[in-house]
C-alpha cells in the first residue's frame, strides 16, 4: 500500500486533507472518497458486470460474517469461500468468490455495518458473529487465518464493540478497551510469521481517548515503526483531535470512518475532523426505499435576500414512489448533469412503474444513480479542497447545510424483500417494513387493521 497526503490543511495532518491511496492492481482511490458496502460481497441490487461498467466504485467494504457458517455438530463443513480458485482474471479468492473487478479494493473486517447487536455478546477470545447459521464465536487466529486466505486488500483487526446506541459504562469501556489491546497485540504477533502480511487498519474504538490512550499508544510506539500498522479505522471521528493533540505519528496513516455517518452533512463534518475513507451503508439503505438522491458539492447558489419567494432547503432525495412522478419523462432527480445510466437511458416515470410492480431493475437503476451522485460529491469536496483549501471547504459546507434538508425523507414506498441481517436479534415490537398485502372486506376501523395484519402475517 502506498499512501500519499496532496494537500493538508495543517501542517500535522489533523483536519480535511486530500490524498491518495494505491495498491498494487488496483485503481488509486483518490480521498476523501467512500467503499460501496457489500451484502454477502455483492454490492446490493448490481451485478458485478455492471459494477465494472457503470460504477465509479474503486472500493468494496466486506464483513467475513456473511461468507461463514456455523459448524453443525456432527457435519463441520468448509465454507464454499475458501475454497474458490483463483484465476488469472482474479488473482485473490475474494475477488474470485464475489466476481468484484479485479481493480476495485476490498477491505475485509469481522462484522459488517451496522451490525446486528449480539445476545451472546463477546467474549476474552473471541468475538460473535452473525452468520448465516446463526450466531457463532470467532478468535482472532481464525480471523487471521481466514484473512490469510482470501487476501483482503485491507484487514481490519477485531475490536470489542457493543454495537448498541447506547453509550458503554466507564467499566465496559475499559474493557472493551483492554480486550481489543490484546486482540491487536496477537494479530501483531501471528503476523510477524507471516511471510505475506495484509495491510492492518487498526480500530480505533468509540470511547474517550483517556480510556483507550495506552491501547493507541502502543499502535504509535510498537507497530509504527515496524510499518506492520498502515491505516486506521475509525469507529468515532470526534476521537481525531485527541489523536492530533496526544498521539500525532499516527496522524499520517489513512483513517477509514466506520461510523456509519446517517447524511452527506455527517460526511462533511467528518471530512473536517479527517477522515479520508468512509463505509456508507445509507447508500444501500436509501435505494431500498425508493429514493434518489439529488445533492450536490458545492450546492447551488443561495437565493439572494431580497427573494422573499426563493424555496427553503432542498430535499436530499426524490421519493420515486409518490404518484406525482408516473408521467415524469424528467430525469430522476433535478440534477440535470447526472452523467449516470439511469438518468441519460430513462426517466423518473419508468422508475416509478418499476417501484410499483417491484420489480428488480427499479433498485437496480436506483443503486446506479445513488452511488454515481454519491462519487460526484465526493469530487467536489476534493476540488474544493484542492483548489480553495479549508477554508473555501468550510464556506463550502456551511452553504450546503442552509442548501438541503438535514435529514432523508422516510419514503413510502414498498423496500424489497427485506435481508437475514436486517432484522434485530433483540428486543421486539418493531413495526412491519410493508403494509398488508390483503385484509378482511367488511373490516373497518382499528378491526380490519388487525384483520389485515394477521392476514399479512399468515
Amino acid at each position: 500500500m502506498r499512501f500519499e497526503v496532496l494537500k493538508a490543511a495543517l501542517k500535522d495532518g489533523a483536519a480535511a486533507r486530500v490524498g491518495r491511496l494505491a495498491f498494487a492492481g488496483r485503481t488509486p482511490i483518490d480521498t476523501p472518497n467512500f467503499l460501496g458496502v457489500t451484502s454477502r460481497g455483492a454490492l446490493p441490487h448490481v451485478t458485478p458486470d455492471n459494477v465494472d461498467k457503470h460504477l465509479a466504485t474503486t472500493g468494496a467494504f466486506m464483513a467475513l460474517e456473511d461468507f461463514i457458517e456455523r459448524p453443525q455438530q456432527y457435519l463441520k463443513r468448509i465454507p464454499p469461500i475458501y475454497a474458490t480458485p483463483t484465476t488469472k482474471k482474479h488473482s485473490t479468492r475474494l475477488h474470485s468468490f464475489t466476481a468484484l473487478p479485479q481493480s476495485v479494493t476490498t477491505v475485509l473486517n469481522t462484522r459488517r455495518i451496522p451490525a446486528v447487536p449480539s445476545p451472546m455478546g463477546n467474549t476474552n477470545a473471541s468475538v460473535s458473529v452473525f452468520t448465516s447459521t446463526g450466531f457463532q464465536a470467532l478468535t482472532t487466529k481464525e480471523y487471521l487465518s481466514a484473512v490469510q486466505t482470501l487476501r483482503p486488500d485491507i484487514a481490519i483487526p477485531p475490536a470489542d464493540l457493543t454495537n448498541s446506541p447506547i453509550t458503554p459504562n466507564s467499566k465496559r469501556a475499559l474493557r472493551m478497551a483492554e480486550r481489543t489491546d490484546e486482540w491487536v497485540v496477537e494479530w501483531f504477533s501471528e503476523l510477524s510469521e507471516s511471510s505475506s502480511p495484509p495491510t492492518t487498519f487498526a480500530p480505533i474504538l468509540p470511547i474517550s481517548y483517556s480510556i483507550q490512550w495506552e491501547y493507541v499508544s502502543r499502535l504509535a510506539e510498537d507497530y509504527l515503526p515496524t510499518a506492520q500498522l498502515s491505516g486506521l479505522a475509525i469507529h468515532d471521528p470526534d476521537l481525531l483531535p485527541d489523536l492530533a493533540e496526544h498521539c500525532a505519528p499516527l496522524l499520517p496513516l489513512p483513517r477509514l470512518s466506520l461510523a456509519d455517518p446517517r447524511t452527506p452533512h455527517h460526511i462533511l463534518r467528518q471530512i473536517a475532523l479527517g477522515i479520508d475513507l468512509f463505509a456508507l451503508p445509507f447508500i444501500n439503505t436509501i435505494s431500498d426505499a425508493g429514493l434518489a438522491l439529488s445533492f450536490t458539492f458545492p450546492p447551488p447558489p443561495a437565493p439572494s435576500p431580497e427573494n422573499t419567494t426563493a424555496p427553503g432547503p432542498q430535499p436530499l432525495a426524490v421519493d420515486l414512489s409518490l404518484p406525482q412522478h408516473a408521467a415524469s419523462l424528467a430525469p430522476l432527480t433535478p440534477i440535470r448533469t447526472c452523467p449516470c445510466y439511469a438518468c441519460t437511458a430513462h426517466h423518473a416515470a419508468y422508475v416509478h412503474h418499476l417501484l410499483a410492480a417491484r420489480e428488480m431493475l427499479g433498485w437496480t437503476l436506483l443503486q446506479l444513480h445513488n452511488h454515481a451522485v454519491v462519487a460526484a460529491f465526493f469530487a467536489g469536496v476534493r476540488d474544493t479542497l484542492a483548489q480553495g483549501g479549508p477554508e473555501a471547504f468550510e464556506a463550502a459546507a456551511r452553504q450546503f447545510a442552509l442548501a438541503y434538508e438535514p435529514e432523508f425523507a422516510e419514503g413510502v414506498g414498498e423496500r424489497p424483500r427485506a435481508r437475514g441481517y436486517q432484522y434485530k436479534s433483540v428486543g421486539g415490537g418493531e413495526g412491519k417494513r410493508n403494509k398488508p398485502a390483503w385484509g378482511k372486506l367488511d373490516g373497518e376501523g382499528a378491526e380490519g387493521a388487525q384483520a389485515g395484519e394477521k392476514g399479512a402475517e399468515v
